[in-house]
C-alpha cells in the first residue's frame, strides 16, 4: 500500500508541481512547530493546505478563518493519511495586499486593547525646554525640523536620537530611540519623525514593536510619519499625530496651542509590484533544477514534521482526556472518604461508651445501695434474734462447765461451777445446793 501512495504522489507532484488555488479559509490552527495548517474551501469542494514554519514566517498578514485567499503552492499525499493536500509556498489575501492586510490586523488588535483610546491621550507640554526626536540623522526631516525650531523658539533644545527609518533594522532601532529618550531625563517630549514613502516604506512605524513603546513611554510622543495623507499605526497610538515633521515642529513650539485631532481610519491601496516581484522571482528560483534526493529529504522531512504535529495532537488530547477522567475519579474519591470518615464513626462510638459507662455507673450504685440496704436490714434482724440482745436488758445466760446453756435447775448439781455471762461480762459460781422451781431455792452465786 505504502508504495502505491508514494507512487500516486510522485505522479500528483509532478503534475501539479506550482498552482495557484483561490478559497476560503476555515479550520485554522498554527502548531507549535510554527507550520500552519487549515482547509481551503469554495461552494464546490475544499482542499486541505499545510504551510511550513519557513513560508509561514514570510508571510506579512495572519491568516484566520473566513479570509478569502490565494495560495501558491504543489500538490502533494499525506501518506500517513493516504490524503491529498497542498503544500503552500506563498499566500496573499484577495483583494488586498498582505501589508495592507497586517496594517488592518494590527490595528484592530491595538485598538481593542484600548491604545487608540482619546482617554489615554496626554496633552504635549505647553512650554517644553528640550524636545528628542528620533530620525535619520542624514535626511531633510531634522533639517526642516532644527530650521522651524529655530524660527520659532530659539530657546528650545533638540536632542536628536539617531535611529533608521527604513528596513529591516529600523523598527528595533526605533524602539531602542524612544526607550532610551524617555529613560533620560533630560526631553520634555519625544517626537517620531519621518519623510513620506510607500506603504512598504513606512513599515517599521506599522510594527507592533513600535507601537507599544509608543504607548509604554512615560513621556507625551508625536508622531510626525509620512506626508499628510499617509497614517500609520504610530499615528493611531501616539498622544499626537502631526501630518508632517514641520507640523510637528510648529506644533510643538505653539505653547498655547493644544491638538485634539482624532485621527480617522485610511483607506490606503496598497502597491503589490514589489511584492509581485518577489513571487516572480520564487517562481524563477524553483526552475532551477536540484537534485532528486535533496528534494525527497526535503519531503520526507516535512512529512514527517507533519507526522510529528499530528501525533502531538493526538498525545495532548488523550493527556486532558486521562487528566479529566482522573480529577473525575479523585472527586468521587473525596466524596467516599467525606461519607465514611473514621472520625464520625469514632465519636459515635465514644458516646456509645461514655454512654453505657454511665448507665453502669448507675447500675453498680443502685445495685450496692440495694445490697447495703439489704445488710442493714439482715443485721437488724440478726440483732434481734440474736440471745445476746436480752442482756442489755438486765437478763443474763447461765452456762455449764460445758459451756451449754442451763435451762433448767435439773440440769444443776451441787458444786458444779457455772458460767454466768451478763451484757457487759461474765463470771464464774459454783452450785451450793438446788431446790425447785416453787420453793426458789437457787441460791445467788
Amino acid at each position: 500500500m505504502r508504495e502505491l501512495v508514494v507512487r500516486i504522489r510522485e505522479l500528483i507532484e509532478e503534475q501539479y508541481g506550482d498552482v495557484w488555488v483561490e478559497g476560503e479559509i476555515s479550520n485554522f490552527r498554527a502548531a507549535p512547530s510554527g507550520h500552519i495548517y487549515f482547509t481551503l474551501k469554495d461552494a464546490d469542494a475544499q482542499l486541505p493546505v499545510v504551510l511550513f514554519r519557513r513560508q509561514a514566517l514570510l508571510l506579512r498578514f495572519r491568516p484566520e478563518d473566513g479570509l478569502h485567499v490565494l495560495v501558491r503552492g504543489r500538490v502533494s499525499i499525506y501518506d500517513q493519511r493516504g490524503q491529498m493536500q497542498l503544500v503552500g509556498e506563498a499566500m496573499e489575501p484577495v483583494g488586498a495586499g498582505s501589508l495592507q492586510l497586517a496594517f488592518e490586523q494590527l490595528k484592530d488588535r491595538l485598538k481593542l486593547e484600548g491604545l487608540f483610546d482619546t482617554e489615554r491621550k496626554r496633552p504635549l507640554p505647553s512650554f517644553p525646554r528640550t524636545v528628542g526626536i528620533v530620525t535619520s540623522p542624514s535626511g531633510a526631516v531634522i533639517r526642516d525640523f532644527l530650521n522651524i525650531v529655530t524660527r520659532r523658539h530659539s530657546g528650545l533644545n533638540v536632542l536628536l536620537c539617531a535611529a533608521s527609518v527604513q528596513g529591516e533594522a529600523a523598527a528595533a532601532e526605533i524602539v531602542s530611540a524612544i526607550q532610551c529618550l524617555d529613560e533620560s531625563g533630560i526631553v520634555d517630549v519625544i517626537v517620531v519623525a519621518r519623510g513620506g514613502g510607500s506603504l512598504e516604506d513606512l513599515a517599521a512605524f506599522n510594527s507592533e514593536r513600535v507601537a507599544r513603546a509608543i504607548a509604554a513611554s512615560r513621556l507625551p510622543v508625536v508622531s510626525a510619519v509620512g506626508h499628510e495623507t499617509d497614517f500609520t499605526i504610530a499615528d493611531f497610538v501616539a498622544d499626537l499625530r502631526a501630518p508632517t515633521p514641520s507640523a510637528a515642529a510648529e506644533l510643538i513650539t505653539e505653547a498655547q496651542h493644544r491638538v485634539a485631532e482624532h485621527v480617522a481610519r485610511l483607506s490606503a491601496r496598497l502597491d503589490r509590484a514589489a511584492h509581485f516581484q518577489l513571487l516572480q522571482a520564487r517562481q524563477k528560483l524553483t526552475r532551477i533544477p536540484v537534485s532528486r534526493a535533496e528534494s525527497r529529504m526535503m519531503t520526507t522531512l516535512h512529512r514527517q514534521e507533519q507526522r510529528l504535529d499530528d501525533t502531538n495532537l493526538r498525545m495532548q488530547a488523550n493527556l486532558n482526556l486521562q487528566i479529566r477522567e482522573h480529577q473525575h475519579h479523585i472527586a468521587e474519591l473525596s466524596a467516599s472518604v467525606l461519607r465514611h470518615d473514621p472520625r464520625q464513626r469514632l465519636a459515635h462510638a465514644r458516646q456509645h461508651v461514655a454512654a453505657g459507662a454511665t448507665r453502669l455507673q448507675h447500675a453498680m450504685r443502685r445495685a450496692l445501695d440495694g445490697q447495703r440496704a439489704r445488710a442493714q436490714a439482715l443485721e437488724a434482724r440478726l440483732r434481734s434474734l440474736s440471745p445476746l440482745a436480752v442482756l442489755d436488758r438486765g437478763f443474763a445466760l447461765v452456762l455449764d462447765q460445758n459451756g451449754e446453756l442451763v435451762r433448767s435447775i435439773s440440769q444443776l448439781q451441787p458444786g458444779k461451777a457455772l458460767t454466768t455471762r451478763l451484757s457487759d461480762g461474765a463470771f464464774t459460781s459454783h452450785v451450793e445446793s438446788a431446790t425447785s422451781k416453787d420453793t426458789n431455792g437457787i441460791s445467788n452465786l
